[in-house]
């Protein structure tokens, strides 16, 4: 445990919940791991990783990946031809951040639809669909994000999820879930994650998000599909041999699970209450959901009138904090965004607020 003057050292970092360091249990559950070639799926701890994950997920089988980047990328590889179109919400993780993957390495190109308040919506997206027709790429694939992060951490229940996957079926398209968060949305909802994967052909999940464990997601889909996974990882440069080393640490964060994320969305819904009592900052505490606060930056925050020039608000803001070692980043010239997680602690969210206020006019 940090002692008080250390962890007031400390930054506080609410850049990302990647940010985590893997704690003792989960330094000596890598150390002590059994492991063996996973290239070769004789690797003992990936293989319970695996099948941990899946029995959670309500899946046939899972595989572990480096990262949720390419646990997405195989799953449109698997699901659509080269030269077709991947449907998926504006600001999606797939379109945003992940370097174009997939035209680069499937052939595939993204169309993004409106999602209002963050969220698709069914009826929206069957009217934008449009009808196969010989002279248009056909549509094969709806990418679906839960949580959404660019939407502060919105969730998507089982009423809207059903809705989106009924346009899925009479379009004749797969889903796809982009879990990297999925256990978030789950807490958030009373439910067990199983209920929240039912009707996608493959679900990707992060474990270095959320739960904190420090490498990894896992691919979860039919047996067959994971079987087909397995040569595309190889295929995309993600075999990992004797990895049990970092499924160890994986094991430990879905052992510690749901009641350490529940303190990340307390602390999370307290952080958004805090600022949106500061003058010159816009947020919306009761659009907390989980783990993710988005705070829009008015062009007067810092006493001035008018925009300022150079890159804006948001950015002057983040390097002041950094000053301050409270570090955050940018979503565009006047918005930011925080983010709890299992290094954040309550004393965490006070040094955060005192931070801001201090810049405050």
């Amino acid at each position: 445990m940090l002692s008080d003057a250390a962890a007031d050292a400390r930054p506080v970092d609410l850049r990302s919940d990647t940010v985590t360091r893997p704690d003792a249990r989960m330094r000596r559950a890598m150390a002590e791991a059994e492991v063996g070639d996973d290239v070769f799926g004789e690797d003992p701890t990936v293989r319970r990783l695996q099948d941990v994950v899946a029995e959670q997920l309500g899946t046939e089988a899972a595989l572990f990946v480096p990262s949720g980047t390419m646990g997405n990328q195989i799953a449109l590889h698997l699901a659509a031809e080269p030269g077709s179109e991947v449907w998926c919400a504006d600001d999606s993780h797939v379109v945003l951040y992940e370097m174009g993957a997939m035209a680069a390495l499937s052939g595939l190109q993204a169309r993004t639809v409106a999602a209002p308040g963050g969220l698709l919506d069914a009826e929206l997206l069957r009217r934008r669909l449009p009808a196969p027709a010989p002279y248009r790429a056909p549509a094969r694939v709806l990418v679906v994000e839960n949580t959404f992060n660019m939407a502060g951490g919105r969730v998507y229940d089982r009423e809207r999820l059903d809705a989106l996957l009924a346009v899925v079926a009479e379009r004749g398209l797969t889903a796809h879930l982009d879990g990297a968060r999925l256990w978030n949305a789950a807490v958030a909802l009373g439910v067990e994650p199983a209920e929240l994967t039912r009707g996608f052909a493959t679900v990707s999940v992060c474990l270095s998000k959320g739960l904190g464990a420090p490498v990894g997601s896992v691919l979860a889909g039919s047996r067959d599909a994971m079987t087909e996974a397995w040569r595309l990882r190889k295929m995309f440069g993600g075999g990992m041999r004797q990895v049990g080393v970092l499924a160890a640490a994986a094991l430990v964060a879905l052992e510690e699970g749901a009641e350490r994320l529940r303190a990340d969305h307390r602390h999370a819904r307290r952080l958004a209450e805090g600022l949106a009592e500061i003058v010159g900052l816009a947020v919306d505490p009761t659009a907390v959901e989980t783990n993710i606060v988005l705070c829009r930056v008015e062009a007067t925050f810092f006493g001035e009138t008018g925009a300022a020039d150079g890159p804006g608000e948001a950015h002057r803001v983040v390097t002041a904090l950094a000053d301050r070692g409270v570090l955050a980043i940018p979503t565009a010239a006047d918005a930011l965004r925080f983010v709890t997680h299992r290094d954040i602690g309550a004393q965490d969210i006070d040094r955060a607020l005192a931070a801001m206020r201090s810049l405050a006019a």
